[in-house]
């Protein structure tokens, strides 16, 4: 069987402060260097980002680095990116990750060799949030796990529905024959799951998970909450044009179990409900969230931050209230573009 080629393709807007790792990560990558590109689109960067890669591109002349200028003409300029890219890729594979990620020494001699001995279409693979010590980052560390936690489970039972588009591959091929992002370019977010859901309703198999800590790609949480509470307004605002049943069937369930505990604290509050049941909920929701973000932090190397879990357990289900229903109405802001629902 012949060599397995890869397009790592990156779109970026306004990451100087993260470029330089992520471009040092890439050095390091262990495979043949004739078998992998880097395309890197620029989306509109106001800041130095431009002028990093140029430089690296400069310093390393011999890795066959590319800068791309991205042109946006639909509502997700990250799947405007990535789709002008794919038609400048020379390589049958594709792999995406983002400009505040730091990849694997390993990561595409793993993954080659997945796609040999697998022939899948699309492969997921895990994504980590490198945290210091503040509350709210391993708030959002926890809040991840549980995310990547459902995303193992999923294709564990053999019904995937969730990925993440900072550590995927997929076939050149199958991205085109599949039509890309047709479909859903009015929605801003998705260039990960609506293409999986794509793929999957060709392939039913054809979408598999590589879980190895060869794998993981690391990447960086929010720094303030106004910029967690939009980027978690973006990845909500996509979930009504969600194809995939079981994937609506999840969210349903996971926003009513968070729904739950607030409504129950205001009717404790308006004496309606005796403290013992909102007690009571929140211990079962604690002990079920908890098991699962148990064994994901066990393969993630990660079990230290369960330390905050028993605070950040009574804030999450009014964070994820909140950013749900204000997913559906109004605007947010991401990479300093303005989108509305």
């Amino acid at each position: 069987m012949d060599a397995i080629g890869f397009t790592i393709v990156i779109p970026f807007k306004n990451e100087a402060e993260h470029l330089a790792l992520l471009l040092s990560s890439l050095k390091q990558l262990e495979y043949p260097r004739h078998l992998w590109e880097v395309l890197l689109v620029n989306d509109n960067s106001t800041d130095t980002s431009e002028k990093i890669v140029l430089d690296f591109m400069t310093e390393h002349s011999t890795y066959n680095i590319h800068l791309l200028n991205s042109i946006r003409h639909t509502n997700s300029p990250k799947k405007d990116a990535i789709g002008l890219a794919i038609t400048q890729a020379h390589h049958d594979w594709i792999v995406t990750t983002d400009g505040d990620c730091i990849i694997p020494s390993k990561w595409l001699e793993v993954l080659a060799m997945f796609i040999t001995k697998y022939q899948p279409k699309m492969v997921v693979m895990p994504v980590a949030y490198s945290v210091n010590n503040t509350f709210l980052e391993k708030f959002q560390l926890l809040d991840f796990l549980s995310l990547m936690g459902s995303t193992i489970g999923g294709f564990g039972i053999g019904k995937p529905f969730m990925c993440n588009g900072a550590n995927l591959a997929y076939a050149k091929e199958v991205f085109n024959e599949v039509e890309g992002y047709k479909g859903n370019t009015h929605i801003s977010s998705g260039d990960d799951i609506f293409l999986m859901e794509k793929i999957q309703e060709k392939y039913p198999d054809g979408v598999r998970y590589l879980k190895s800590v060869k794998s993981i790609v690391a990447t960086v949480p929010q720094p303030t909450l106004k910029k967690l509470l939009h980027q978690r307004k973006r990845w909500g605002a996509k979930a009504s044009a969600y194809r995939n049943p079981i994937t609506k069937l999840v969210a349903v369930i996971v926003l009513l179990m968070n729904m739950a505990l607030p409504i129950y604290t205001g009717l404790v509050f308006l004496e309606q409900m005796s403290v013992k049941w909102l007690l009571l909920g929140f211990a079962v929701k604690m002990n079920l969230d908890f098991f699962m973000i148990y064994t994901t932090a066990g393969f993630f190397n990660q079990q230290q931050m369960l330390r905050s879990y028993y605070l950040a357990v009574f804030i999450y289900p009014f964070f994820i209230t909140y950013t749900a229903f204000s997913s559906f109405f109004g605007t947010y802001t991401w990479k300093g573009n303005t989108f509305k629902k």
